[in-house]
């Protein structure tokens, strides 16, 4: 089949904390991708520092000592490490509960939680003090001129500061929105980014005449920022990834281009729009192979179209019907363990893979929720044929399965991991995401074929957290597959491609 790649693999998916390193590049930690990544800022160019792997899993900060050494809060499993000039990692501490905000004070080392009712720690010395409690969820801090360390509170829309050595904590900005982490600039000016969709960062003299000024960026998700030594203002985006020069009137430059965080689920609808659940939001690729943001949909992995709406799901647990002209969302399920792909009945129903209970899940229009299958052992994805049979996949059994009357009959065994799942004519597709590859059943003549191969698919991990203290973990990624109105089939690998004879 021909390949064409709707858009491109993200160099930076998940781009999080931010900090300009020893050797003067900008170092990122990526959430979703589990790696630490350095940026030279003049290239854009992009090197893998910290693989996905190693003794850190879900790095969201860093910062750097005075020696050299970077530290970085591993939110998931609740730990802080130090990686050292030579590249060697030590566990700092394992008693914090999702450690994300850090930073430095000389040899001082201060971490906060991102949780209701999350600390601002000192670590130093393998002590653990605690400085300030009662966070409405904290993330990136600093410390300001005045060497108090300042923190939002990403839940009450306010900034705090507490002295470094102690004391009461203050609250020194209200009404901010959506805070999601404090900067200062070289002129000792607050910056307070935002995470919402506008790309807003408030700024607040407070050392000058307490002014405060707005500007709106239009950088989807803002994450973290950090200055270098000409003032010059670099942020980033956990939705999109990438990185961005932010100019004081609200211009940007992309230094690395953004992308799909995943992407996970696809769809295309009845007007060849291609839809992608991509964690933190709902995105389509454009023409020229961008990225757009469709609408901040945090959590969204399987989706599928039905006429002007978009079905969703989410591995936390709920299902969804979205409707993009008016940006209205209504709840269909919640409570369920893992639900992934999702198709849509002759009746209107919606059926989910349910992948934790392993089972396959009816939701009528009254959204009441039915058992059609139950089983397996992690159904991934589901597809309907054009006789209205329902078909499973099962990425640990390795099969594809229809479901006759709750019983589970066996199409192909054996396979490799396979997720994504549609139907193309007389043909059922499938992605087998161990082998990288695209495979075809015949549902007439149960023969097979290879339409696709070298894909760059993601296997399925090791077992991840879904939830930590309440609050989602790291998701699992899903090779989603669709077939479009233009009878290609459209993938989520690293980007979205296109395929077709």
């Amino acid at each position: 089949m021909k390949r064409e790649r709707l858009s491109g693999p993200n160099p930076l998916p998940g781009s999080n904390g931010v900090a300009f390193g020893p050797d003067g590049r900008l170092y990122v930690a990526q959430f979703l991708a589990g790696r630490i990544s350095a940026v030279d800022l003049g290239s854009g160019d992009v090197e893998v520092v910290v693989p996905a792997g190693g003794p850190v899993q879900a790095p969201d900060d860093l910062a750097f000592g005075a020696d050299g050494s970077m530290y970085v809060t591993d939110l998931v499993p609740g730990r802080v490490w130090r990686r050292d000039p030579g590249g060697e990692f030590h566990l700092v501490s394992g008693e914090l509960r999702l450690p994300n905000g850090i930073t430095c004070v000389g040899d001082r080392l201060f971490v906060n939680e991102m949780r209701p009712g999350g600390r601002v720690v000192e670590l130093t010395g393998g002590e653990l003090r605690v400085l300030a409690g009662g966070l409405a969820m904290g993330n990136a801090m600093q410390p300001g001129p005045d060497g108090c360390l300042y923190y939002p509170h990403m839940l009450t829309g306010q900034v705090f500061r507490v002295p470094a050595d102690g004391g009461e904590p203050e609250l020194v900005a209200d009404e901010v929105h959506e805070p999601v982490a404090v900067r200062f600039d070289r002129g000792g000016v607050l910056q307070v980014l935002s995470r919402g969709a506008a790309g807003i960062v408030t700024r607040i003299d407070l050392f000058g005449d307490g002014g405060r000024s707005v500007v709106t960026s239009g950088v989807v998700g803002l994450d973290n920022a950090a200055f270098d030594g000409e003032n010059r203002m670099f942020v980033s985006s956990y939705a999109s990834g990438g990185i961005a020069e932010l100019h004081p009137d609200g211009r940007t430059r992309q230094v690395v281009d953004p992308g799909f965080g995943g992407p996970y689920g696809v769809t295309v609808d009845l007007g060849g729009r291609v839809h992608a659940g991509d964690h933190y939001r709902l995105a389509s690729p454009g023409p020229s192979g961008e990225v757009r943001t469709e609408d901040l949909l945090i959590f969204t992995h399987g989706v599928v179209a039905d006429g002007g709406l978009l079905h969703l799901t989410s591995q936390y647990g709920q299902v969804s019907t979205y409707d993009p002209a008016t940006g209205e969302s209504r709840p269909r399920a919640n409570g369920l363990a893992r639900p992934m792909g999702i198709a849509v009945r002759a009746d209107g129903a919606l059926v989910v893979a349910e992948a934790e209970a392993g089972r396959v899940i009816a939701i009528d229009d009254g959204d009441q929720v039915s058992v059609l299958a139950e089983g397996l052992d992690h159904p991934v994805d589901v597809a309907f044929d054009a006789s209205g049979a329902c078909y499973v996949s099962d990425d640990r059994r390795g099969g594809i399965y229809r479901i006759d009357g709750g019983a589970l009959v066996p199409l192909a065994e054996d396979l490799g991991a396979p997720q994504g799942l549609t139907v193309r004519g007389d043909e059922l597709c499938t992605v087998e995401t161990t082998h990288g590859r695209l495979r075809a059943i015949s549902l007439s003549t149960g023969v097979t074929r290879i339409m696709a191969e070298d894909l760059t698919v993601e296997p399925p991990p090791v077992e991840r957290a879904l939830f930590v203290d309440g609050l989602p973990g790291v998701p699992i990624p899903f090779a989603g597959l669709a077939t479009g109105p233009d009878d290609a089939l459209y993938l989520a690998d690293g980007g979205i491609v296109r395929l077709r004879d």
